[in-house]
């Protein structure tokens, strides 16, 4: 399977997003990927829930969804958007969804954030993810033939359950598309990716928003970047650094079976009395 994954410094202006993430997929596409992925809020970037709510659109109205749809089937790809931020959600709020579109441009599966990131970095850096958005409830697995495919977003990474649960569903690859914190990225990014990839005997595909994100509308944002790659055994494949740009990786599926084959700890679950 040969995987790009698109770095990429969203600003809080859609249409602009939708153009350049356009154009890095068909340079991806030309370079032989067949699954292509983007990160968390590909979108739209923004801490001003005003612009926002004057910016995004519902999914059946959505033109950043509907351009990535026809640019897939465009090109014959499978197309992970990492996540859209919609309107539509619960109590007036938004959603943070996942697509994965089919080479036909057609949706096969979406996956909402289940975990909020409500979360006081330090003295100037506060996240509060679900006043804004409202949580998602079910895990999902795609099965697109080649390989089955659990979708996950960003802070769900610290949730090691979630990943478990779709790794014994059948899951050969776990997708983490992100805008990590700078912050909390340069601490745990890259041990965690590699501790779910260990645990459960997945590739782990991370896709992520870098650097500064320019704002018209409010205050601006950091990401980490970092983009990574990571084997069913915890090696790292690909880093991509900070800068934006298309990571290309070739790998073979088979590596999933043999990892688990040497530590088979998914079939080692023993139920537990709590304490």
């Amino acid at each position: 399977m040969k995987v790009a994954l698109l770095q990429i410094t969203s600003s809080d202006n859609p249409g602009e997003n939708l153009t350049l993430v356009q154009g890095m997929i068909a340079d991806a596409a030309t370079q032989g990927a067949t699954f292509i992925c983007t990160p968390e809020v590909t979108n739209c970037v923004s801490m001003n829930r005003t612009h926002q709510s004057n910016v995004l659109r519902e999914q059946d109205q959505d033109p950043t969804l509907e351009g990535l749809q026809s640019t897939a089937r465009e090109h014959g790809i499978w197309l992970s958007i990492g996540s859209l931020a919609l309107k539509g959600g619960a109590g007036g709020r938004f959603v943070n969804r996942s697509f994965l579109i089919d080479p036909n441009g057609e949706i096969f599966a979406t996956y909402d954030k289940i975990h909020m990131f409500d979360v006081q970095v330090n003295e100037t850096e506060t996240y509060a993810e679900s006043s804004g958005y409202a949580p998602g409830e079910n895990a999902v697995l795609a099965d697109i033939g080649d390989a089955k495919i659990g979708l996950t977003i960003c802070y769900d990474l610290r949730f090691p359950h979630l990943h478990r649960t779709l790794a014994k569903a059948g899951a050969d690859i776990l997708l983490v598309p992100s805008a990590f914190s700078a912050v909390t990225g340069a601490a745990h990014w890259e041990t965690l990716l590699r501790a779910r990839a260990i645990e459960t005997g997945c590739f782990v595909i991370a896709a992520a928003q870098t650097g500064t994100h320019s704002a018209k509308s409010g205050k601006s944002r950091v990401t980490y970047g970092h983009s990574l790659v990571v084997s069913p055994w915890g090696d790292v494949l690909a880093d991509a650094g900070t800068n934006c740009g298309i990571t290309l990786v070739d790998f073979d599926l088979n590596d999933v079976s043999k990892a688990r084959k040497r530590i088979p700890s998914l079939s080692h679950d023993r139920d537990i009395i709590g304490p």
